[in-house]
């Protein structure tokens, strides 16, 4: 069994970063964390504690855990003083190619030899973010969800040189945390829970921009919709079952010409023109105005009782 990481060290101090941060120190590790933006790593110091202490009251993380941990938090006076001695280094920086590709080639020379590298990018192709380092076989990407200390789904990408031994330390690593790794066989644009959530929002997109609906009624239509039901069993779980002992077969041969049918109706526009973009903000900010803590906080709730709900289900 891999060892616990004697530290880790988290780059970047946006949402992510501060969500990566709370979630290990949530499980007593210590960490660092480092940005080069200076009013990041100030807004880190407070963000960090107030996400670790939330899981205690969502009950995602005990009190006495919570505490040792940020006993240990860091925040990096730079690049090497937080990277020194880490086992785990996460960039969370922002999603940019070139950006990430810089700090990688600079954590390559600063990390310790033995650090396991990873990349919390949403899309980018692990072969070009890595592409400056020299030794890719202990750098993959472990892809979150937000927010990272809540949502236990990890996407693991492999690169072209990436080890099969650095994706099992990596599994191992998440799974101490709580989280439940998927590795993808192979990279694509978005990687497999981007492109699924592309698509769902494109189409609630043009169904707010055509008129078909408002904002909040979308929203409602998909969290208390499909999105139950997938949370539950994932969508092709949820057809399969939904046909009774017929399965998939029986489904596709009772269905499969309405969802040909509806699939010709989808949209397929590949971009926003700015017009499209301004009456989109203008119908979110207006659905949502002035209430988004108070959403924020039972969004975290909701989740923390799905998830509790789930994990008792597993057990049963």
């Amino acid at each position: 069994m891999t060892p616990l990481p004697r530290k880790v060290a988290v780059i970047g101090a946006g949402d992510i970063g501060c969500g990566w941060a709370a979630l290990c120190a949530a499980a007593g590790w210590p960490v660092a964390i480092f940005d080069a933006n200076a009013q990041g790593l100030e807004r880190a110091a407070a963000e960090v504690p107030r996400r670790a202490r939330a899981m205690v009251a969502l009950e995602r993380a005990t009190q006495g855990m919570v505490e040792r941990g940020l006993l240990e938090l860091q925040l990096g006076r730079s690049l090497l003083q937080a990277v020194q001695d880490a086992d785990w280094v996460i960039e969370a920086i922002s999603e940019e190619l070139i950006g990430k590709q810089k700090l990688f080639g600079a954590l390559e020379q600063v990390a310790a030899p033995q650090a396991l590298l990873t990349s919390s990018s949403s899309g980018l192709p692990p072969t070009e973010l890595f592409a400056r380092c020299r030794h890719q076989d202990r750098c993959l990407v472990a892809h979150p969800l937000n927010p990272p200390e809540l949502i236990p789904l990890v996407e693991l990408v492999p690169g072209a040189r990436t080890s099969v031994a650095s994706v099992a330390r990596a599994q191992e690593y998440l799974r101490a945390l709580g989280r439940m790794p998927i590795v993808l066989k192979k990279a694509v644009p978005g990687y497999v829970v981007g492109r699924i959530a592309a698509a769902v929002w494109r189409e609630s997109i043009d169904l707010v921009l055509t008129g078909v609906i408002d904002v909040e009624d979308l929203d409602r239509a998909v969290s208390l919709g499909p999105a139950i039901g997938w949370g539950a069993a994932g969508p092709h779980l949820t057809y399969h079952l939904a046909a009774g002992d017929g399965g998939v077969t029986a489904f596709l041969q009772h269905l499969l010409a309405s969802f040909e049918d509806w699939w010709g109706h989808l949209a397929t526009w590949q971009q926003l023109d700015p017009e499209q973009q301004r009456t989109l903000t203008h119908s979110v900010e207006r659905a949502y105005r002035g209430r988004l803590d108070g959403l924020r906080e039972a969004r975290d709730r909701r989740l923390s009782a799905i998830l509790r709900a789930l994990e008792q289900s597993r057990t049963a």
